[in-house]
C-alpha cells in the first residue's frame, strides 16, 4: 500500500524536474538571440550597431550623440559605437563604404 502512494508522487516529481530543466534550457538558448538584433542597441554600459548582412558589405551609419551627429563605417556583425550614456541612436544612411 505504501509503494502505491509514493510511486505516483515520485513520477510526478521526476516529470516536474525534467520540465523545469527543459524550460531553463530553452530560455538559455533564446537569450543570445536578443543580443543579436540588427541595427542599434544598448546594454547598461555600451552602445552597439549590428550590421546584419550575408554579402560582407560595409555601410555608413549616423550616430546621434549630444551636440552633433557623426558618421562611421561599420562592417558585418556587431560594432561598439560608444558609451550607452552618450549615444542616443544610430541608423543606416543608405550608403556603403
Amino acid at each position: 500500500m505504501r509503494v502505491r502512494r509514493s510511486l505516483p508522487a515520485f513520477v510526478g516529481a521526476v516529470t516536474l524536474a525534467i520540465g523545469m530543466t527543459a524550460a531553463a534550457t530553452a530560455t538559455a538558448a533564446a537569450a543570445p538571440a536578443v543580443q543579436k538584433l540588427c541595427g542599434f542597441y544598448r546594454t547598461h554600459s555600451d552602445a552597439y550597431y549590428n550590421h546584419c548582412t550575408s554579402d560582407g558589405s560595409k555601410v555608413l551609419i549616423e550616430i546621434e550623440v549630444p551636440g552633433f551627429n557623426q558618421t562611421r563605417c561599420v562592417g558585418p556583425g556587431v560594432t561598439r559605437i560608444g558609451e550607452a550614456g552618450r549615444v542616443s541612436n544610430a541608423w543606416y544612411i543608405g550608403r556603403t563604404c
